[in-house]
């Protein structure tokens, strides 16, 4: 799956690309880490209740935004905490539940303040270490996120 026209999604085969008439979503997102008692880092983990799941903090580009506003806009939205941008990570691109086209882009961020509140959107958040993480999330494209976030501490 590539880009078509206008950021439209595109199917690519034997060289010939067509726009599929779904636009590409945008999304952003953190690693956010802490080193824990051992000084190894931790991540934090989200889980909405909507969907049952464990995630990497994340959500939807709103317009006029760029993804770096995004993704610490979404991260304290979601787990409560102001966070510093650090190196940009592995993103992700898959089909989202609806069968649509998603971007995600994904920085390092250590926090700065706050605390997390339960929220509908986000019932509960988790510091991990990385390997416990990633045996936590529930999809394993994010894995691919914490790989590289552990590639570049």
């Amino acid at each position: 799956m590539g880009r078509g026209p206008e950021g439209q999604a595109a199917h690519v085969d034997e060289g010939v690309t067509t726009a599929v008439c779904t636009d590409v979503i945008h999304a952003a997102g953190g690693v956010v880490w802490r080193a824990g008692e051992r000084g190894e880092p931790e991540v934090i983990l989200v889980h909405r209740p909507k969907y049952d799941d464990w995630s990497i903090p994340k959500g939807k580009r709103e317009d006029g935004e760029t993804d770096e506003e995004c993704a610490l806009r979404e991260v304290e939205e979601e787990t409560g905490l102001r966070c510093e941008l650090g190196p940009e990570l592995a993103g992700t691109a898959y089909l989202d539940r609806k069968g649509r086209p998603k971007e995600v882009r994904y920085w390092v961020m250590t926090p700065l303040d706050g605390a997390f509140e339960p929220g509908d959107e986000v019932d509960a958040v988790v510091w991990l270490g990385v390997e416990a993480a990633c045996a936590q999330l529930t999809h394993p494209h994010e894995g691919r996120v914490l790989e590289s976030f552990v590639q570049g501490v």
